[in-house]
């Protein structure tokens, strides 16, 4: 058989803005993926589907996984033909045991490529406004591993980092912070010398405590602080407060659960995210594109007796072309015929595609697209509407009773999904979610299917329209309603509601 592949893959210290565009390309085409506990859910969400996936995760002083056994199943994997990649926290080959896991690789003669991560070493400090060299303080880093091996002490040179008067930055620290912080001491750096650490960096729940190498641990202890953290030393300490962007954005430390399908993108999770927002993607809906579809095939074929074509989702918009690619029939089917989107979202989707929609109601829903529809077409027009199966009846109604032909194809199904439920039910009934968005009814209905005995009291809804809203309101959920359905106005909401306390 064929040797395989292994990519290193730093990851980077967690969010995923930070992992390369290298590193994303190795991980979307892997067929094995052997990962760590540090890298983030969001980044392990871009293994494909089918991927394996070797959880080889290691807390300090528990390795899950032994290295020697993590080099066997590198090798073991490569010569079974796949591409392998082995996905490490922050950047294999700084103190991640990356070299010793290609020597293995190398003896067999397995093709590897090492691709380097953004280390947690200058990212951590810089996403807690801390310059790791400053022409004011200092003009040198040094990057040290406070871990050593097991029963050993560690070995570290307190003598002449002192003497190179730069920044220190210890990884994996936090378990030898006393040993480290007395080093220091006896080695004469001055007691009164700044000192951070910053706990989860990158991620939304990043927290950071200040004193100087004499009382930080004590501050660290009384703050229970845990790994993973960095440990930075210097007078570039002081700039924390001065230059702290993350932890000032507008949502930060709020909690957000997303109920969005997956195939409507991740839109809404990642303005959330950017905003600081801890968001729990929680797709409790599915689309489902119809298979063997007859219906929309017998109609494409007679397309030309169409004037407009009507989408009410983007999901609709993506399996359609998606459907007349897969059959190769050309776009120039369409012809003259115009066409008609719900939304904005509905029309980006278009877009994307090269077509402009011709109508986009300015209140997005299905009742003000069709009545906006009836005052630009008349009986002569045949209308073919390309939606949900179970989409709602109001469309039909209003065309039918306008006199209006049309037909009503499925293109999609909407599933309710319960993946995962269990553990966001504990979320909630462990006040960890400040907000749920529901982006159409269907989305309340699968949230209520999927952990029926939920507390409702403890959910507020952010609901991007009125008909999502009275779903809700059947449900018993308390809610607002965005001033427009758009993901943009959910997202304004939210920062209305946070203004206000």
């Amino acid at each position: 058989m064929t040797k395989g592949f292994v990519a290193l893959v730093g990851a980077g210290p967690g969010e995923i803005g930070l992992l390369t565009l290298r590193g994303k390309e190795y991980i979307e085409k892997a067929d094995v993926v052997v990962f760590d506990r540090l890298v983030s859910p969001e980044i392990l969400d871009l293994i494909p589907h089918g991927a394996k996936k070797i959880d080889v995760g290691k807390d300090s002083g528990n390795h899950k996984v032994p290295q020697e056994d993590i080099n066997n199943i590198l090798l073991r994997e490569a010569i079974e033909g796949n591409i392998v990649i082995r996905l490490k926290g922050g950047d294999p080959f700084l103190f991640g045991r990356g070299g010793e896991e290609l020597e293995l690789l190398v003896e067999n003669n397995i093709p590897f490529e090492v691709v380097p991560g953004i280390t947690s070493a200058l990212s951590v400090p810089a996403y807690a406004g801390i310059p790791v060299t400053h022409r004011d303080f200092c003009s040198s880093v040094h990057i040290i591993t406070g871990h050593q091996k097991k029963d050993e002490a560690l070995k570290i040179n307190y003598k002449s980092l002192c003497q190179m008067e730069g920044t220190l930055v210890f990884l994996m620290g936090v378990g030898a912070l006393k040993e480290i912080m007395k080093g220091l001491i006896e080695a004469n750096m001055d007691k009164a010398t700044p000192a951070a650490i910053i706990e989860k960096g990158s991620y939304p729940e990043q927290r950071m405590v200040a004193g100087t190498i004499e009382n930080i641990y004590e501050i660290a202890s009384n703050s229970q602080i845990k790994s993973p953290s960095i440990i930075v030393v210097g007078k570039v300490c002081e700039l924390g407060d001065k230059y702290d962007w993350f932890t000032k954005r507008p949502l930060f430390g709020k909690k957000i659960m997303v109920t969005r399908p997956k195939m409507s993108g991740n839109t809404l999770s990642i303005k959330l995210r950017n905003l600081g927002a801890k968001v729990y993607d929680f797709p409790c809906i599915e689309i489902e594109e119809i298979p063997n579809n007859e219906m929309l095939k017998n109609e494409i074929s007679s397309m030309c007796d169409y004037s407009w074509l009507v989408f009410t989702s983007k999901n609709g918009v993506a399996i359609f072309f998606d459907y007349m690619l897969m059959k190769k029939i050309d776009f120039r089917v369409l012809g003259n015929i115009k066409i008609a989107a719900i939304g904005s979202q509905t029309a980006q989707s278009l877009k994307e595609r090269g077509i402009i929609a011709d109508f986009v109601p300015q209140i997005f829903d299905g009742e003000h697209l069709v009545k906006g529809l009836l005052e630009k077409i008349d009986k002569n027009d045949n209308v073919l509407l390309l939606r949900a199966l179970m989409g709602t009846e109001e469309i039909p109604k209003i065309l039918g009773d306008g006199g209006i032909p049309f037909k009503d194809i499925p293109i999609y199904n909407t599933l309710l999904k319960n993946e995962n439920s269990q553990h966001m039910k504990k979320l909630i009934d462990e006040n960890e979610v400040d907000f749920v968005t529901f982006t159409s009814a269907s989305t309340v209905d699968g949230f209520i299917n999927s952990m029926p005995k939920v507390d409702l009291s403890k959910v507020t809804g952010i609901c991007i329209g009125d008909k999502t809203a009275l779903r809700a309101k059947h449900y018993g959920i308390k809610h607002v309603i965005s001033d427009e359905a758009t993901i943009d106005s959910m997202i304004t909401k939210i920062l209305d509601l946070e203004c206000r306390k």
